[in-house]
């Protein structure tokens, strides 16, 4: 197969991406699940944007550079929150329903704001009506073409550049190797690596492996973001319950039905995620007993479920009514602030390798992520990586030749479950480096099962070192970074450290390294 631009994954970066790149060229969009499978489908909490009277540009990129812990790109944080107003506008041309009063878009609050600035969509659905708007926008295009069921498993290379990739066709169990003059990476995160997680079962890290393989290099991996209230209830997947309850007047409370955050953190139930997260583990441990609850029984009659119908209806096919009884809670992996570095026009540190996104780190959420801040980026980074790819239209198109494929053991049937256990111990909420260290030996013992590349003949196998990878990689930063700042806590190293205030590195054959700015290694 051949393309000019090849963009991995339909969430709200790659459709972005590919809109903007096809007045250049074609585009080949791939998904290894259906086409509207992504993180992006999934996010209920809003779209922060300053476009409210009592709002400014300025005042977003304050709440962004706080909420970031010293690790935030004071450039990219700007481009963010410039773009933002004219990358809604344009969402709404293209048909997107934002919540509306008297005509007027309605802005809601979450933790870290200053202002009323999150946009939302029925509600709960943000996330799911913007992808809707983009793709149709998408599939009106000619040069934009898709297929679903096709996951990535690696980068073709050539002298040092991209010039394609290689996907696994799910129908035919075979692979086929896709030539293009540039690649943009659009996979998501990094969740499923984890135990506990809100992500869809796609996020396992794909991008950020494949380019680590590639030789790309890799930004900020310890540093990821555990969202303080998902679903606790046992035999249930672990449903994003959003920042947006307690924007509304949700609160916490122990096993004693106390409130609680008032002893974590000044602005109480309103405090940036990871200090919740933390704050609930730590008051597990105090008790000795759980679990948390997440309390809305005391709201309006009518209200959780007018606001939150997706949430609403939800707990209550689980059997919790949410404007009745207080609904267990517990932290998850939810974002990852790290991943393939990149500047601020989506290029990576290999040629013709584009990301944006979750895969990407350009350093616009530092240490930790700004609520409701995602889908914005991927809208403008997806969009400016792009246009940048433009850039790549006259590069002549490679043909590779797929080297010989090993046979590769079958793998253990509960290879991935122990992969995310031990993720979840040694490198979850609260790490150590005594912990950090008996992950990484635990996974060196494992290491000849995994990263058998495209030895593999199943999408489960793929995967599988995928998530391999990235726990190592995550670990490896942990460990090197002793301190606590933003996602990444260490119970050794409790504070932050100014020696410290540096971004993280790792490339393959090299060891982690320390940089004050990311652009320097771009």
């Amino acid at each position: 197969m051949h393309t000019d631009f090849l963009v991995i994954g339909a969430g709200v970066a790659g459709l972005s991406a590919a809109i903007e790149a096809s007045t250049a060229g074609r585009v080949l969009v791939l998904t290894k699940d259906r086409l509207t499978e992504s993180a992006t489908e999934y996010s209920q909490g809003g779209i922060a944007v300053a476009l409210s009277d009592e709002d400014e540009v300025r005042l977003h990129e304050q709440d962004t550079l706080q909420a970031g812990a010293g690790l935030c790109d004071p450039q990219a944080v700007r481009a963010l929150a410039e773009a933002g107003p004219q990358r809604i506008q344009e969402l709404i041309e293209w048909g997107a329903e934002f919540d509306t009063d008297g005509g007027k878009l309605t802005f809601a609050i979450e933790g870290a704001h200053s202002v009323n600035r999150v946009l939302h969509a029925d509600g709960d659905s943000t996330g799911r009506e913007i992808a809707r708007a983009l793709f149709r926008k998408a599939q009106a295009i000619d040069s934009i073409s898709f297929r679903s069921f096709s996951a990535v498993v690696d980068l073709l290379m050539e002298d040092g550049e991209v010039c394609g990739a290689v996907a696994w066709n799910e129908k035919d169990r075979a692979l086929v190797p896709v030539t293009a003059r540039a690649v943009l990476l659009a996979t998501g995160g990094i969740g499923r690596v984890y135990r506990e997680t809100t992500n869809p079962d796609v996020a396992t890290g794909d991008g950020v492996a494949m380019a680590y393989r590639a030789g790309a290099t890799i930004a900020n991996m310890e540093m990821v973001q555990f969202h303080p209230t998902a679903l606790f209830l046992e035999g249930v997947p672990r449903f994003l319950l959003s920042e947006a309850l307690r924007g509304e007047g949700a609160v916490l409370r122990n096993a004693d039905m106390q409130r609680f955050m008032s002893r974590y953190h000044q602005n109480e139930d309103l405090a940036p995620r990871d200090v919740v997260s933390r704050a609930i583990v730590s008051e597990l441990a105090r008790l000795r007993k759980g679990p948390v609850y997440l309390d809305l029984t005391h709201l309006a009659p009518g209200f959780v479920r007018k606001r939150f119908p997706r949430i609403y209806r939800t707990c209550q096919l689980y059997g919790v009514d949410l404007e009745l009884q207080p609904v267990p809670v517990h932290p998850a992996a939810h974002y990852a602030m790290g991943g393939v570095l990149t500047g601020y026009d989506g290029a990576t540190t290999l040629p013709r390798l584009y990301a944006a996104g979750e895969v990407a780190c350009n350093g616009v959420h530092g240490a930790n992520r700004l609520a409701s801040n995602s889908l914005l980026e991927g809208l403008v980074f997806g969009s400016r990586a792009g246009e940048t790819m433009h850039r790549d239209i006259g590069t002549p198109l490679r043909e590779p030749a797929l080297r010989p494929r090993p046979t590769a053991s079958a793998l253990p049937g509960n290879a991935i479950n122990n992969l995310r256990h031990l993720a979840w111990r040694h490198a979850g909420i609260t790490r150590s480096g005594e912990g950090l260290r008996s992950g990484l030996e635990q996974l060196d013992l494992v290491s000849t099962l995994f990263e058998k590349g495209l030895a593999r003949n199943s999408r489960h196998g793929f995967e599988t070192d995928n998530m391999y990878q990235v726990i190592r990689l995550v670990a490896r930063c942990a460990l090197e970074r002793k301190e606590s700042r933003g996602g990444h806590y260490r119970s050794d190293h409790p504070e932050p450290r100014p020696e410290f205030r540096k971004h993280s590195l790792i490339s393959r054959g090299r060891n982690v390294r320390f940089i004050d700015d990311l652009a320097t290694a771009l």
